[in-house]
């Protein structure tokens, strides 16, 4: 099973994961302006009646994308947030009392209380298992007599796809890498 295709734009900032189908298509409309990576796949068509040729398109595991009259530059500088994503970038750790849980025990809390004026962004949230955010309420950190044990961050576009995919490449991975913040990231793949 071929893995997803890591999209690039043509300047080489990350943009999204493709299934391989959608890699293929844009190889065969000429539409991939570079590749890098140590992987490649090679993937087998039908037969040309005519030539008695089968098809073969190879695509590397990293393409970057020439831009065309009707192509947008659609992806987003902020992530979007899903609890899936907050927790692997907490690490599956709450964050008030440092113990690891699997995702179904854990529960996105809102740093300052949307109640209380919060919104609901990464700037403002962090993985709690439930009996801390049980135990903090509609308060704040300091007024629960909570710390934190890492200031919640917004991820930038390469961290996010680090996040977003289970199986990453060990030469997409690399590539990400490149173009984090510097803030360590916890990755598990699970």
């Amino acid at each position: 099973m071929t893995p997803l295709i890591l999209r690039l734009d043509i300047s080489g900032t990350p943009v999204t994961w493709l299934p391989w189908q959608n890699a293929v298509s844009l190889y065969c409309r000429n539409m991939v302006g570079w590749t890098a990576g140590d992987e490649t796949f090679t993937l087998r068509g039908g037969t040309n009646r005519k030539s008695g040729f089968r098809s073969i398109v190879a695509i590397n595991s990293i393409i970057a994308v020439k831009r065309s009259g009707n192509y947008k530059h659609t992806y987003r500088t902020i992530p979007p947030l899903t609890n899936r994503e907050l927790f692997l970038r907490d690490a599956h750790m709450c964050m008030y009392c440092g113990s690891r849980h699997k995702e179904g025990a854990l529960t996105r809390d809102h740093v300052l209380p949307i109640s209380r004026g919060g919104i609901d962004r990464w700037s403002n949230v962090v993985a709690a298992c439930r009996s801390c955010n049980t135990h903090k309420g509609n308060r704040t950190p300091e007024e629960a007599r909570m710390s934190l044990l890492a200031i919640p961050y917004v991820p930038n576009w390469a961290e996010y796809l680090a996040l977003s995919n289970r199986k990453i490449l060990a030469d997409q991975m690399g590539f990400l890498k490149s173009q984090f913040s510097g803030r360590p990231m916890p990755f598990h793949n699970q």
